[in-house]
């Protein structure tokens, strides 16, 4: 009984020290990956099935062939899970593509500006349940980011 007592204290403190590990990358280390709040999340799935499964999938697969320009010369919505490239960008820049669309980044997008349509408490709820839909390499890199702002350069100024 001791012995069972004893792995459960070891496996209980083993997983605690993961779960608050920094994260490390390119030599740049970050607090541990912030735990996303369940009812964050399932507002945020209800918003996304509102407002972005059209275009990016209820199952946040996006649109065939979307690194290839179609016909009318623009990119088909990327997907939101792991397969896309949404965990390579920064809260910041996820939000102001969400609020302004993603003309500034390319003019040709179909994206729309959800700046009218969603507050910026929602448009975090969206990206809370986008997240929970990655994998931990996922969630650490795009944490990693978020926390170094290494992509925020890529905001247009006015």
């Amino acid at each position: 009984m001791l012995h069972r007592a004893v792995y459960f204290l070891l496996a209980a403190f083993f997983l605690a020290a993961c779960a608050s590990s920094e994260v490390i990358i390119n030599g740049t280390a970050v607090p541990p990956v912030p735990t996303l709040e369940a009812a964050m999340v399932e507002q945020g799935a209800n918003l996304y099935a509102a407002h972005c499964a059209a275009c990016h999938g209820a199952k946040l697969e996006g649109q065939p062939d979307w690194k290839q320009r179609n016909a009318e010369g623009v990119f088909p919505a990327p997907p939101h899970d792991g397969s896309g490239h949404t965990w390579h960008h920064s809260d910041e820049v996820l939000l102001y593509v969400t609020a302004n669309g993603s003309t500034a980044f390319d003019p040709t997008s179909k994206m729309p500006a959800f700046k009218e349509a969603l507050a910026e408490a929602e448009m975090r709820a969206i990206l809370a349940f986008i997240k929970s839909r990655w994998g931990q390499r996922e969630r650490e890199h795009q944490w990693w980011v978020t926390a170094t702002k290494n992509d925020a350069r890529v905001i247009p100024t006015p």
